[in-house]
């Protein structure tokens, strides 16, 4: 038979990473997390619930007792507040840059959650920091990217932009060494 230390050493199934973003989340929503609100969020029968929380329990993710309430664990919470984040920032990836239905990316969000690495996840908020805040690129790049993805490369397109780019970069420098008193 395992012992604790051996179980906590597993990593984690997708499975018990969606019941653990399930109960973090319905503990955000609800003042107690019962089993038929797992149940119902995840679409899943009661016993199969009761199941994966006695797995969880074991691993120390939740405090359940049969027939009460359950808390997560520190831990739990830990856990759990990071799936959520990866969840969040993919899901937002795939809305806001990718331009997905956010039924489909929400879909789409929650099978990737899984599979990314946190330092993979950190180059996803990177990138989209980049893209959204760095003068080059703003918010009107992403304009076009459905453009892109309908008609490919326009080279022509793509130099008149450039250009502008350039032209608008060109006034900022000059304003901004305005502003600090250089010629």
């Amino acid at each position: 038979m395992q012992n604790k230390d051996d179980i906590s050493k597993k990593p984690l199934t997708p499975a018990m990473e969606d019941y653990l973003e399930a109960i973090f989340n319905l503990g955000k929503e609800k003042r107690v997390v019962r089993v038929k609100d797992i149940a119902k969020r995840l679409g899943v029968k009661m016993p199969t619930v009761t199941s994966m929380l006695k797995a969880l329990s074991k691993r120390e993710l939740i405090d359940y007792e049969k027939y009460e309430y359950l808390e997560l664990t520190k831990k739990g919470i830990d856990v759990g507040k990071e799936i959520h984040r990866r969840h969040h920032i993919l899901r937002s990836f795939l809305t806001d840059i990718l331009n997905i239905d956010f039924k489909k990316a929400d879909e789409e969000a929650c099978k990737m959650e899984h599979a990314v690495s946190a330092s993979t996840l950190d180059r996803f908020i990177e990138f989209m920091e980049f893209i959204q805040f760095c003068p080059r690129v703003g918010l009107d790049w992403l304009k076009y990217f459905d453009e892109y993805r309908l008609h490919g490369q326009e080279p022509d397109k793509c130099l008149a932009r450039m250009k502008e780019f350039a032209d608008g970069f060109k006034v900022r420098i000059k304003t901004m060494k305005e502003v600090r008193g250089e010629k």
